[in-house]
C-alpha cells in the first residue's frame, strides 16, 4: 500500500528518507460517500498568455499558470463530464470583483498588482457553469471563508468534496484544509490542479495527501463517478 500511495507526481522531488519520515500516513485512499465537486478559481487570469511556460509569461501575465494550466484543461474536462454523468453537485468559485464589497486593504494574498477586470474572473469556456451548478464569490484563498459554501454543502447533505483547480499552493490548499478542518472527507484530484510553480504543486500536493486529503488521480476518480452515474441510471 506504501508504494501505491506515494505513487504521485512528488516522487521525483521527494528524497527516500522524506518519505521513510511519512510512511505513518500510509493507508487506503478513496472518493468517500454523497460527493461533490469544487472547481476552484478556473477562470480565464489563470490562462492568459497561452500553453507557454510561466517563466515567459509572468512579467506580463503575473498571475497565469501558463503551460501548467493548459495541460490540466483535458483531465478536468474528463471530470467535469464524469461529474455530471453522475449527477453529483457542482461548485465554483472565483474572486468577487465588485469594487464596494471589497475591504480596501484585504487582498486573497500578497501578490501585488492583482487586475480587478471583472472578465478575467469569468470561469474559462471549457468548464462553463450549468444551469443547477452553484457559482461562489470569494475575497480570501478559502472557498470557506466569508462564503455560503458550507451552507450549500450541508443542505445537501455532502460528506465527501472532489476538488479540482488553482493555485495547489494557494486557494486549493486552503479550502482543502478547510474542508477537511470542517468535517469533510476532501479528494484532490492530482492531474486536474495546476500552480505558477512545479514544485509548489508538487510540495503542497505532498503535504496535503499526508495530511489532510486524500490525492487521487484521474482515472481513479471517474472510474468511481463511472460507477455511480451506473447506479443512478440503474
Amino acid at each position: 500500500m506504501a508504494d501505491d500511495f506515494e505513487n504521485h507526481c512528488w516522487r521525483d522531488i521527494v528524497p527516500p528518507e522524506v518519505l521513510d519520515i511519512y510512511t505513518h500516513y500510509a493507508r487506503k485512499t478513496f472518493v468517500g460517500p454523497s460527493p461533490a465537486l469544487l472547481a476552484i478559481d478556473l477562470y480565464e487570469l489563470a490562462y492568459q498568455g497561452g500553453p507557454k511556460p510561466v517563466a515567459q509569461l509572468h512579467k506580463t501575465y503575473a498571475s497565469t499558470c501558463g503551460e501548467n494550466a493548459y495541460a490540466a484543461i483535458e483531465p478536468t474536462k474528463r471530470l467535469f463530464a464524469a461529474a455530471r454523468a453522475a449527477g453529483i453537485p457542482i461548485f465554483y468559485t472565483t474572486s468577487d470583483t465588485r469594487p464596494d464589497s471589497i475591504p480596501s486593504r484585504v487582498t486573497a494574498t500578497k501578490r501585488q498588482r492583482v487586475p480587478q477586470d471583472p472578465a478575467l474572473y469569468q470561469i474559462k469556456a471549457e468548464f462553463k457553469p450549468q444551469p443547477g451548478d452553484v457559482v461562489i464569490t470569494k475575497q480570501r484563498a478559502s472557498s470557506f471563508y466569508g462564503t455560503p459554501l458550507m451552507a450549500h454543502l450541508t443542505q445537501l447533505g455532502i460528506q465527501t468534496i472532489i476538488v479540482c483547480g488553482e493555485s495547489t499552493s494557494g486557494c486549493v490548499r486552503a479550502s482543502s484544509v478547510d474542508a477537511y478542518s470542517n468535517g469533510f472527507h476532501v479528494v484532490v484530484v492530482e492531474e486536474c490542479c495546476f500552480d505558477r510553480s512545479m514544485l509548489s504543486h508538487k510540495v503542497n500536493l505532498f503535504d496535503l495527501h499526508h495530511k489532510y486529503t486524500d490525492v487521487m488521480h484521474v482515472d481513479d476518480v471517474v472510474t468511481h463517478l463511472d460507477t455511480l452515474a451506473v447506479k443512478k441510471a440503474s
